[in-house]
């Protein structure tokens, strides 16, 4: 795990891009979401040996560092929590409140995603 610190408080350090890493840091943040994680992996193998394409693999590994990145940091876990609220409360996905919800998801994932990039 790298231990350069982000802006605000993190739970835990970012874990390094390995699979190993980031189900240890999964489990210490939200260990609720492992069988989520094994759940898609598995999907994930599959997809990639049924195509013979090693890019499912580098997606789903990609998509878990986003998610333990946002698990991992209190204030971007709040935002894509009160986004989900928002979004599963609207239900009219044509209500100005339900794209205001859908761009502060994005923010959010798009954030945690340029963290785990860089």
């Amino acid at each position: 795990m790298t231990t350069q610190p982000e802006q605000g408080h993190e739970l835990v350090p970012r874990p390094e891009r390995t699979p190993e890493a980031a189900r240890v840091a999964l489990a210490r943040v939200a260990p609720h979401r492992l069988g989520e994680m094994e759940q898609h992996k598995e999907q994930a193998l599959a997809t990639a040996i049924r195509d013979g394409k090693i890019g499912h693999l580098q997606h789903w590994l990609t998509h878990w560092q986003v998610q333990v990145e946002i698990e991992r940091r209190p204030e971007l876990h709040a935002r894509h929590h009160a986004a989900l609220a928002a979004i599963n409360e609207t239900g009219d996905r044509n209500a100005p409140a339900f794209r205001t919800a859908m761009n502060e998801l994005h923010a959010v994932e798009s954030e945690a995603r340029q963290a785990v990039s860089a």
